[in-house]
């Protein structure tokens, strides 16, 4: 699917039902952050600390992304920009507290982190599933859909975690996954930044006379 429809614009998110489907994922994510902070702490899991962050900073940039729908493409763009500077410090932030799960903590709770972690996969992909018409545009609509797919993947990857945790015995798979984890917020970092960076020359480029220019909204289906 092309969020554009053919138009050299990308998709901006000027759609009602995409609106929605934004005002959805932010109600999903920010119930999941309290859940799994609680069950992180209660797990001692760091894989499960760290996707609640993961839900935190998604649900405040959820709502930072349906804030600037319908603004200037300047402002889009500086939104994503935030976003993926958000994901980088986290990704950084989770590979420092998994060195210290290394050498100061003990062997998570797997039955635990396993129970939350199939919780948090379920939400995650009820996110991907509500956003996926809607998974091409402009750096603010894609860098949506980008932290929505890759929580999928976290959590999938927590999930086989606990199972490596009981398995074994040991803390290493929780250490691993949350290593895996930093590296892919970390990855997607660079792509909302890469793709923000870009839109922003762009529209110094094209001048204030093109700062409102809008697509239209992908069809349903598509």
């Amino acid at each position: 699917m092309s969020g554009s429809c053919g138009h050299d614009v990308a998709f901006d998110g000027m759609s009602t039902g995409y609106k929605r489907a934004l005002i959805a994922v932010v109600l999903i994510n920010a119930a999941m952050f309290v859940v799994e902070l609680g069950g992180g702490a209660f797990a001692g899991s760091m894989a499960l600390t760290a996707d609640s962050l993961d839900f935190l900073a998604d649900s405040l940039t959820y709502a930072v992304s349906l804030w600037v729908i319908g603004k200037a493409v300047t402002w889009r763009a500086w939104a994503a920009f935030g976003k993926g500077v958000s994901l980088a410090v986290m990704g950084v932030g989770v590979f420092a507290t998994t060195v210290y799960q290394i050498f100061v903590l003990g062997v998570p709770d797997a039955a635990v982190m396993s129970g939350i972690g199939l919780l948090a996969m379920a939400a995650n992909v009820a996110s991907v599933l509500i956003l996926f018409n809607w998974r091409d545009g402009d750096a603010n609509v894609r860098s949506v859909w980008l932290c929505s797919r890759n929580d999928a993947i976290g959590n999938a990857a927590v999930v086989v975690a606990a199972g490596l945790v009981w398995w074994s015995g040991t803390g290493w798979p929780d250490v691993i996954v949350a290593l895996l984890m930093s590296g892919l917020f970390l990855r997607s970092a660079y792509q909302i930044l890469t793709q923000s960076i870009a839109e922003l020359k762009q529209a110094k480029a094209n001048g204030p006379e093109h700062d409102h220019v809008h697509a239209p909204a992908p069809e349903a289906g598509e």
